[in-house]
């Protein structure tokens, strides 16, 4: 664990490997009738419960000021919040492994907005890589979902907000990262903040807060929290350890992964183009670690 923990490769594999389950999950809880809202709540609330236990076994907590507080709020909208109502939404109409590809195409938008605001800019070697993958991406998306199943141009076009909101979280926690702050403590409050909001948003505007369909799949309400947990524990870690545009390559792994494991255990079938792409994406991965050093 302290060899990944100092490992920007390290953490990037194992990251985007936790990120690839979670269309995976999220397609079987609308398979057993939970709606988008409190799906992405379990994410949120269990990663927060879980990570604050982790802190408290630590002796350790949450520190509040006016910053952190900004932080969590914004962190929690852009990055959770809204891009997991998207998805959640999404992977009934275009499949769990497609909707996952919508990851790949945020290290691009990440290094344009990185650029834009003065962040670090990857070496030449790196910029290659994210083309390279941005390239796989683009060959997945003409095959438009899974074969025989085209997806519709709504459901395409909410899938591309997905990234969007992503790489938008990616640069600003890069940019107004409270000091002295841990990934753990900067996870915790982040989720608690997008589960508050989404408690919020489902009494506000649907018909109460109904959670009740969650009691109907305990066993996948579980798998999803711990692999929410541990993968946001990771995920701040390697936003301090890489940087948002290196981060953002979890989109890259977490696609193949999803694309496998949509094959292997949804029964999802898609077309030679798809593969091909996703051995691109792989290619650029490899570029863009190299050009990290290593880790």
């Amino acid at each position: 664990m302290t060899r990944i923990w100092d490992s920007a490769v390290g953490l990037l594999l194992a990251t985007g490997g936790l990120l690839g389950l979670t269309p995976l999950f999220g397609k079987l809880a609308a398979q057993s009738g939970i709606a988008a809202a409190p799906w992405a709540f379990v994410v949120s609330f269990g990663a927060a419960a879980v990570l604050l236990g982790v802190l408290l076994a630590r002796r350790g907590g949450v520190g509040v000021t006016p910053h952190r507080l900004r932080y969590f709020a914004v962190t929690a909208a852009i990055s959770y919040a809204i891009p997991n109502l998207l998805m959640f939404s999404a992977i009934p109409h275009l499949g769990a492994g497609y909707t996952g590809i919508m990851y790949t195409l945020s290290p691009v938008i990440t290094l344009g907005l990185s650029i834009l605001f003065g962040l670090r800019r990857p070496n030449a070697l790196g910029i290659a890589g994210i083309a390279v993958g941005f390239v796989g991406a683009v060959l997945v998306a003409l095959t438009r979902g899974e074969a025989g199943q085209p997806a519709e141009p709504f459901w395409v076009a909410v899938g591309l907000l997905i990234p969007v909101s992503l790489a938008a979280g990616n640069v600003y926690r890069t940019l107004d990262w409270p000091k002295e702050a841990g990934p753990i403590e900067l996870a915790v409050g982040s989720h608690a903040a997008s589960a508050a909001m989404l408690l919020a948003g489902m009494a506000l505007l649907g018909d109460g807060v109904s959670l009740g369909p969650l009691a109907g799949a305990p066993v996948l309400v579980l798998a999803q929290v711990a692999a929410a947990s541990a993968m946001f524990a990771l995920f701040f870690r390697l936003q301090a350890v890489g940087g948002p545009v290196y981060l953002s390559q979890i989109g890259y792994v977490g696609a193949a992964v999803g694309l496998v494991f949509g094959v292997l255990l949804l029964g999802e079938r898609y077309e030679p183009l798809t593969w091909a792409g996703a051995a691109v994406i792989a290619a650029g991965v490899l570029m863009t670690t190299k050009a990290q050093g290593g880790g």
